[in-house]
């Protein structure tokens, strides 16, 4: 199984990727279909690996889609495919079978490259570790996606100074990630994901390093970015975290276990 990236926001090539024009209707239940489009569309993906002679089915035929501005929690236990899960949605690994489409495009069968530059400019990643670089202000912090995206510095400088202040974090922009607390890392790498304006934030166990008083106001800043109109995608094993989201998929052994509404 993939593990989780010691850079996510590592230098990507600058490559042109046709978009799919055609994108197949997601079987889902009715009431999903609210008319916005599909931010995630995935179809029968399987996930096989193969320690030895033997075939180990992280995902069974997993189908489901993700509408622009939703907020859904993936949950399921340890051993679940939940990682595995959000590995795919976040292209940081490919399905061994079956399609997924992100805001329109098939990244099924791309290649690392391709896959590099969907990361940097689609998806706004937020993980439990921050992944913070400790010689670097938060706000060179929060300009790194922008840096690799041959973004101008004025602009960058401009856009990462304006997510920070949304995270509430306009007096810190400074300060190394050693000089900040836990929450406020967190709240540094969530700037971070939203200075590309990407088409989805993927929030892996935000909270997972966090006292209860900062996980809180984590939760609360996912909720609000949700409210204004982000589609927001968090993975946990924890109920009252999946609590915070208007939709909760759980995951075991590879499949969809139950995918139900909280409100």
């Amino acid at each position: 199984m993939a593990g989780e990236p010691t850079d996510p926001t590592a230098p990507v090539a600058v490559i042109h990727v046709e978009t799919n024009p055609t994108m197949p209707t997601p079987v889902v239940a009715p009431e999903y279909r609210s008319g916005r489009r599909a931010i995630i569309d995935i179809e029968d993906v399987w996930k096989t690996y193969y320690p030895g002679d033997l075939a180990v089915h992280a995902l069974r035929g997993v189908s489901f889609h993700v509408n622009e501005g939703d907020f859904v929690a993936f949950m399921g236990p340890s051993g679940s495919g939940k990682s595995t899960l959000m590995h795919i949605m976040g292209c940081l690994d490919s399905p061994t079978s079956g399609t997924y489409l992100l805001d329109g495009q098939d990244v099924s069968k791309l290649s690392e490259a391709q896959l590099a530059r969907i990361r940097n400019r689609r998806i706004g990643f937020v993980f439990q570790g921050y992944h913070l670089l400790p010689r670097l202000s938060a706000c060179r912090n929060v300009e790194l996606p922008l840096i690799y995206a041959g973004v101008p510095t004025d602009r960058r400088r401009e856009r990462a100074l304006a997510e920070l202040d949304r995270v509430g974090l306009a007096e810190r922009v400074g300060h190394r990630p050693t000089e900040l607390s836990g929450g406020q890392q967190q709240r540094v790498a969530i700037a971070r994901a939203l200075v590309t304006n990407p088409a989805v934030v993927l929030a892996d166990e935000p909270t997972g390093n966090l006292d209860s008083s900062a996980a809180v106001e984590i939760l609360d800043l996912l909720s609000n970015l949700h409210q204004a109109g982000r589609t927001v995608v968090l993975i946990t094993h924890d109920a009252d975290v999946a609590a915070v989201a208007e939709r909760v998929v759980h995951i075991r052994d590879g499949r969809i276990e139950s995918d139900s509404r909280t409100r």
